[in-house]
């Protein structure tokens, strides 16, 4: 009988990681198509991420935990996923944190008696906001993060990639470059602003000073 053909590993490998590179816009488009699952399956070294997007001067490739130690293409989408996660959640608590210490409110009530307007800004609020309110911004939250924000259509380029078939913003419009470009500008905005927000919390718990750099320069924030 005839010999069953043999299966040529490394070809199949750098196959693998060639798509997976796709997924970042860094080489160009191949008609092989494979399973995420096998992609999955195939070990990439720290190494390998040196190129993706994020890694930016001056720190360029930073992993001190060693997170990405032995990590497939799998593991470093699932961090990164959580990182932008992290980062976009924490530009919208600064953007928060900012438009409540100016003073600015809705109008109405949050809770039968109690106004807008009487909800300090910062980690107050928390003590200040009725159980009831605090369990409607929960449930909120909980909504969008198992229905809305996450790849429902299984249509995402990229890690982070929500559009769903739905929201495009001209993102298709962009050239590659700019593409990466923007994506590397959401991922450091996102690190300062998980920075920043942590900052701000600190400071606050400190010396109820949480803009204190604005203090140092002589221009002190009301709060």
């Amino acid at each position: 009988p005839p010999h069953p053909q043999r299966v040529h590993h490394r070809p199949q490998a750098a196959m693998i990681a060639s798509l997976a590179l796709l997924s970042t816009g860094l080489v160009a488009r191949t008609p092989t198509m494979v399973k995420p699952a096998a992609r999955a399956a195939v070990q990439m070294k720290a190494g390998s991420f040196e190129t993706e997007v994020g890694t930016q001067a001056p720190l360029g490739f930073f992993d001190p935990l060693g997170l990405l130690a032995d990590a497939d293409q799998e593991r470093f989408e699932r961090l990164r996923y959580v990182e932008l996660k992290h980062g976009r959640i924490c530009m919208l608590a600064i953007l928060g944190h900012i438009v409540t210490t100016a003073g600015i409110r809705l109008p109405g009530d949050i809770a039968y008696g109690v106004p807008f307007a009487s909800i300090p800004a910062g980690l107050k609020a928390l003590s200040a906001v009725p159980a009831a309110g605090l369990a409607q911004i929960v449930a909120f939250v909980g909504f969008l993060e198992l229905a809305v924000m996450k790849d429902v259509t299984g249509e995402g380029e990229f890690p982070g990639d929500f559009r769903n078939g739905f929201i495009d913003f001209g993102w298709d419009t962009f050239s590659e470059e700019d593409k990466l470009r923007k994506r590397g500008i959401e991922l450091n905005n996102g690190r300062a602003a998980m920075m920043g927000i942590l900052a701000l919390m600190v400071h606050e718990k400190l010396n109820n000073d949480p803009y204190v750099i604005n203090s140092l320069l002589g221009s002190p924030v009301p709060f």
